[in-house]
């Protein structure tokens, strides 16, 4: 009998995966990005580390944006290595979560750099059991998953529109769906009204995400610089590995690289640098 349960469990697992990837989006685009200046936030793990190889692959001067910069290195080393002499990757400090390393940041860019042609606001967290507030006095999933990259769009929108064509592309999630009405007042985005919960958090911040996404896109309809923002899919990266709504955890975290996307190097499957 048991045998029969783990057959039929074994092959739902397989019926799952073959089903997801077969129906998930993936970017297979070969496009020269040659002469381009690219940002990734969060780029030092997971999604965000993967994108940036990807430009740099395809010839784009890549800025990882990232809070930790010797996990940031690490991973910048991996690309150089992985992609030889094409394209370029830099490192720079960025915190999301607070608006002073944001501004500071933005500064350093506006300095240093003659164009930027693509702004990738990826860096995301889902958030603490308990509700956590940073010293711009900000929920923190809210201000590392939304404020941080608002204000940082808006303080690069300039630069982004000298150098047209470019593009804002905002990483949003399947999450938003768990939210079904918002409140868009300062008190009650920041769980100054409500109690707090992480999931409403990080779906709140998803929502944000794409409001702000399309608000963007409006605005800026005929200027050369286009917004989107997507929902990449349910990934096997750091992020899932805390996350309530996914079962996948802890013990049973091997199963999700049989469902969930697995992000992975053609180059260098094996070599990726720690994450934590």
């Amino acid at each position: 009998m048991w045998i029969e349960v783990l057959v039929t469990v074994v092959a739902v697992l397989f019926g799952l995966r073959i089903l997801y990837r077969k129906t998930s989006g993936r970017c297979h685009s070969q496009r020269s990005l040659t002469g381009k200046t690219a940002i990734v936030t969060g780029g030092s793990a997971g999604l965000g580390k993967f994108t940036a190889k990807d430009l740099v692959r395809r010839g784009a001067r890549v800025i990882l944006a990232c809070r930790n910069l010797e996990k940031a290195c690490k991973v910048a080393a991996w690309i150089r290595e992985a992609e030889g002499s094409v394209g370029e990757v830099v490192v720079r400090e960025l915190d999301t979560s607070d608006l002073a390393s944001v501004r500071q940041f933005a500064n350093e860019i506006l300095l240093t750099e003659k164009s930027l042609h693509i702004l990738v606001n990826n860096a995301g967290i889902i958030g603490f059991k308990d509700k956590r507030m940073t010293k711009d006095d900000l929920e923190l999933t809210m201000a590392t998953n939304h404020y941080g990259h608002f204000l940082l769009t808006n303080l690069l929108l300039g630069l982004l529109k000298q150098s047209v064509p470019s593009r804002i592309v905002n990483v949003s999630s399947g999450n938003h769906w768990f939210i079904k009405s918002l409140d868009v007042t300062s008190a009650a985005l920041n769980f100054k009204t409500e109690p707090y919960n992480r999931i409403r958090a990080y779906g709140k911040s998803k929502v944000c995400n794409i409001l702000f996404t399309l608000e963007l896109a409006s605005k800026l309809s005929g200027t050369g610089v286009t917004a989107n923002s997507l929902h990449p899919g349910v990934i096997h990266t750091d992020l899932i590995n805390p996350h309530p709504l996914i079962l996948l955890t802890g013990e049973l975290n091997p199963l999700s690289k049989i469902i969930c996307k697995v992000l992975h190097s053609p180059n260098h499957p094996s070599t990726h640098p720690p994450t934590h």
